[in-house]
């Protein structure tokens, strides 16, 4: 159509000089996490799920982390079973006085006995997101941080790639009461695997503040380490989390205020805050089945990743925040 490809050069740098509404970032600025996977697409947290996932190269894949009974971190968002697997089924007997079912009180050996399923209420037995993956169906197992681990450097070795990993934590607390130090197995693993510095591809998580200054403080971790926040005195505490961590996870409602007369969204500091303290601002979760207050996905991500400048997301959708930030 253009014979000359310098008129063209100049109607593509002034068009581009016109739309200066959003500012211009590159894919790479902004950090693409695959929440529990592909957990749109496939069960959250299966092997399956983070194939899935790895192919839509996301930045990091994440890992919920919880231990067995025989202290082997197993890849799963809770404490308990019940709601993810088929555990009443095939141990009807191994529930606490709380009626649930616990993943401390089961052998790895024990564990991959289990099917996994889409996540659903134990009461209506009916799936949490009923537009995803049916449940019951095909065959899906729950896998250890080493495989899980195993899996992404080797395809990161076999495809050139260089897609990070993302643990969390889970409920510290909870494993010291029975007796185990969840964060010193874990911390072990990842040096085994050689994560160890900022500079690795490797981003640890944890919503027990304290717990993640005992990491970072006691245990000497000197990976890039990120602070979970779920309620709003946390957002209060910011200068406090940058003397041990380098970021900051907080749930994306955090950082929205409230709309103009014009219906736009207006923002709270939380994010310029953190960012004047050196903080990076990870939150989540954004779902392309699930955006409330927003007309579409594409708004949110527009809304939250560029307005609001905060610097990457967790997503059940890593492959639809991809093509968004590569328009």
């Amino acid at each position: 159509m253009f014979k000359n490809l310098g008129v063209l050069v100049l109607l593509i740098l002034f068009f581009s000089s016109c739309n200066k509404t959003t500012p211009e970032i590159k894919k790479n600025d902004k950090v693409i996490i695959a929440h529990r996977g592909a957990s749109g697409y496939l069960p959250e947290h299966t092997l399956e799920s983070k194939a899935m996932a790895y192919a839509m190269k996301p930045d990091f894949i994440e890992q919920d982390l919880v231990l067995s009974k025989d202290n082997v971190p197993i890849v799963i968002h809770d404490i308990y079973l019940e709601d993810v697997t088929n555990v009443s089924d095939v141990f009807p007997d191994r529930n606490r006085e709380d009626n649930r079912f616990y993943v401390i009180d089961f052998t790895f050996e024990e564990l991959q006995q289990l099917n996994v399923t889409e996540r659903f209420d134990t009461k209506t037995k009916k799936a949490i997101y009923p537009n995803r993956f049916p449940l019951n169906k095909s065959t899906f197992k729950l896998h250890s941080l080493q495989q899980e681990i195993e899996l992404i450097q080797g395809l990161n070795k076999s495809t050139e790639n260089t897609i990070g990993i993302y643990p969390e934590i889970k409920n510290p607390a909870f494993h010291l009461e029975n007796g185990k130090d969840i964060s010193v197995i874990v911390l072990k693993i990842l040096n085994d695997y050689g994560y160890t510095s900022k500079t690795d591809k490797c981003i640890l998580q944890c919503f027990d503040a304290k717990e993640l200054e005992r990491i970072r403080k006691a245990l000497h971790s000197e990976l890039f380490l990120v602070q979970l926040i779920e309620f709003p005195e946390e957002t209060e505490q910011l200068k406090h989390f940058a003397t041990y961590a380098n970021g900051i996870g907080p749930w994306y409602n955090q950082i929205l205020d409230k709309k103009d007369a014009n219906g736009k969204w207006q923002f709270t500091n939380l994010v310029n805050q953190a960012h004047q303290l050196g903080l990076k601002v990870h939150p989540y979760t954004f779902r392309a089945d699930q955006f409330e207050g927003f007309d579409s996905f594409n708004q949110e991500l527009e809304t939250l990743l560029y307005k609001a400048n905060i610097d990457g997301v967790f997503t059940d959708f890593p492959d639809k925040v991809a093509k968004f930030l590569n328009r």
